[in-house]
């Protein structure tokens, strides 16, 4: 069998990507307290960032799909730290905010998000740090 030349899975974006997303992955998990996940954080972070708001744009501002982001929404309310009412001014409309127990939660989270991130840039100077998050918020 011949083997072809040209294509190495280890120089492929993708590829790199998904070994930074695994390695940032295991450090949030070992790292992050209440047991949130990372999709229930960037809700909770984008709440506290942006107060109340619909669902949908939740959705949007954390880059999630409607069926995640219902979901991440639902399990943040059952651990009583959102709470969804119907928009007033238009009921198709589902608004989100903290609730004082989610505001309490992310300010205690906070630092260990701050920790996370450093931890998972460690091997970069600040320099790269700065270009590597420019240069991935091109791509995004």
């Amino acid at each position: 069998m011949t083997r072809r030349r040209g294509y190495r899975l280890d120089d492929q974006v993708g590829f790199v990507l998904r070994q930074a997303q695994q390695r940032h992955a295991a450090l949030f998990a070992s790292l992050m307290i209440e047991g949130l996940t990372p999709t229930q954080w960037a809700a909770l972070a984008k709440l506290a960032e942006a107060g109340a708001t619909s669902q949908n744009r939740l959705g949007r501002l954390t880059a999630m799909d409607a069926a995640t982001i219902k979901g991440v929404v639902d399990r943040l309310i059952l651990r009583g730290l959102a709470r969804a009412a119907v928009d007033v001014e238009d009921a198709r409309r589902r608004l989100v905010e903290l609730t004082a127990e989610g505001a309490e939660v992310f300010a205690r989270a906070e630092p260990f998000a701050h920790e996370i991130t450093q931890a998972t840039l460690a091997p970069l100077s600040e320099e790269e740090r700065r270009a590597l998050l420019e240069l991935l918020k091109r791509l995004a």
